[in-house]
């Protein structure tokens, strides 16, 4: 029987994404792009993919796009399908046991609901950047340090310190006031963990928090965000080291059972 190669690309506001499945089952290579719509992104991950696993576009048995830039990709994949349901996907793949997705990206914030692998609820912001991988691109741009070392610089966090605003401009305007006053800035990016994480809690109870709760996107990469997460939720958030490929891998697994139903 023939192997089935499908090709899942999350085009995202901020990096691009792609997973390579063989079978639906095996991981045959991934490319991540440090930027998103509109840019190059998509198509060096695509070609970064393809390259790996020393395969062409016309290998592909069924290439399916996601991701806020999906769209741009009409020409290249077969289909298009919403990031929610992608992500529902990937994260049933990765934790079969996962009713409660959360997932940060660049620009938005979900949480979705899952039974069985299929999406039942979710809610979504999109219309603010408090919350999500921008906003937090902006809180390290102030601390003048890198986004990769908010995690371990804020638990070095000896004292709390609140940042009430959940608007990314007043916000920004606590942290500046905040070293103005000489407040360590472990304390300040410990903070800033907490109060992410009280504003995506507020989105999960509308949802319903229920175990397994797993998290997903660039920003589940900064553990300081996950741990307070976990006490704001009072519950366990599992990650996976594919956490910023779960689109992808869920748009290549749709894309395999489209194939499997066909032959």
């Amino acid at each position: 029987m023939k192997d089935i190669y499908t090709l899942g690309i999350d085009v995202g506001s901020t990096a691009s994404k792609c997973v390579m499945l063989k079978n639906g089952t095996e991981i045959v290579a991934k490319s991540l792009i440090g930027v998103g719509a509109g840019t190059s992104g998509p198509q060096r991950a695509i070609d970064e993919v393809l390259a790996a696993a020393g395969k062409t576009k016309e290998e592909m048995d069924y290439i399916l796009a996601t991701g806020y830039g999906r769209n741009s990709l009409l020409e290249i994949a077969d289909k298009q399908m919403s990031e929610l349901s992608c992500h529902a996907r990937g994260a049933y793949f990765l934790f079969p046991e996962v009713h409660t997705v959360i997932d940060i990206g660049g620009q938005d914030v979900k949480v979705l609901h899952i039974d069985q692998g299929m999406m039942t609820n979710f809610q979504m912001n999109d219309k603010c950047a408090a919350g999500t991988g921008r906003f937090l691109d902006v809180m390290a741009r102030v601390l003048e340090v890198k986004v990769s070392d908010l995690a371990e610089l804020g638990a070095k966090s000896t004292k709390e310190v609140g940042i009430s605003s959940t608007c990314t401009v007043f916000a920004e305007s606590e942290v500046i006031s905040q070293l103005a006053m000489a407040t360590d800035k472990c304390d300040i990016i410990n903070g800033i963990h907490r109060s992410v994480a009280s504003r995506v809690v507020g989105l999960a109870r509308r949802v319903g928090v229920q175990d397994q709760v797993v998290m997903t996107g660039g920003v589940a990469q900064n553990t300081g965000i996950v741990h307070a997460l976990e006490e704001e939720l009072g519950h366990t958030v599992h990650t996976s080291p594919l956490t910023q490929y779960n689109g992808a891998l869920g748009a290549a697994l749709f894309g395999w059972e489209k194939c499997s139903r066909e032959q």
